[in-house]
């Protein structure tokens, strides 16, 4: 999985009102491009920060560019646009990546499900030998010293969908939170118990409901550190449930 578009280079100058940053260009152009993130980007808007983004020729946009990639550190790359984690991981679900979820001949999204009125990501079907499997995906973009964390922000949202993976686990189907590595720094996921407590705790009591949880690393940056141009996942990380 790569991206469509060929990636423009610039230098973050603020990123507001959510979903709008400005950018400098190496024409020394500032453009104003959408930021498709409703997180607080913890740790991924570093001053100056070099930046790459997606353009389109669409004319019924409002901007022609979007944010995708921020060098969070020297050599390392987060992947800020969150759109891109569901088809990310329906990618390698598809192309057998995710060793834990192959089987599957059917791989629907946004399937209507739980007693919250909930959409899953993915929902798995057709396996000969296994049920079928409610799958939420989750972007990991904060990181600090090799440790992923998820979320970035209190999220009530998030605490739903645990709540939902527990009832479906509950009547026996398989209920996966996969974790979408977008963060080259990363070498295990964690809960962010200092950001959402009560997210961690919720998530402690999902796993011994039976909900499992994984997390596989996308392929962001090449050689040097620069992107690669490439969002596919490729290998699994290691998730700490310690508090």
């Amino acid at each position: 999985m790569k991206f469509s578009d060929p990636l423009i280079q610039g230098h973050l100058l603020r990123r507001y009102k959510r979903f709008l940053a400005d950018v400098r260009l190496p024409d020394g152009t500032e453009v104003t491009a959408h930021c498709p993130n409703t997180g607080s980007m913890l740790g991924c808007q570093p001053d100056n920060a070099r930046v790459w983004l997606t353009g389109s020729d669409n004319p019924k946009r409002k901007l022609k560019y979007t944010w995708e990639l921020v060098e969070v550190a020297p050599g390392q790359l987060a992947c800020i646009n969150t759109g891109r984690a569901n088809a990310q991981a329906k990618a390698a679900v598809q192309a057998g990546t995710i060793a834990e979820l192959t089987g599957y001949p059917s791989c629907r999204s946004e399937v209507k499900y739980g007693a919250e009125n909930s959409r899953i990501d993915l929902y798995l079907s057709g396996h000969a030998h296994k049920p079928d499997a409610w799958v939420e995906v989750k972007n990991v973009t904060l990181a600090d010293a090799g440790q992923g964390y998820f979320p970035d922000a209190v999220t009530v949202r998030g605490q739903k969908h645990l709540r939902e993976l527990i009832g479906q686990a509950a009547q026996g189907d398989r209920a996966v939170l996969l974790f979408v590595v977008n963060h080259t720094g990363v070498e295990v996921v964690q809960p962010a118990d200092h950001i959402d407590p009560a997210y961690g705790a919720l998530l402690r009591e999902a796993v011994a409901a039976g909900v499992e949880v994984l997390a596989y690393r996308a392929e962001l940056a090449g050689e040097g550190g620069e992107p690669s141009g490439s969002l596919a996942l490729t290998e699994s990380v290691p998730v700490s449930l310690e508090t």
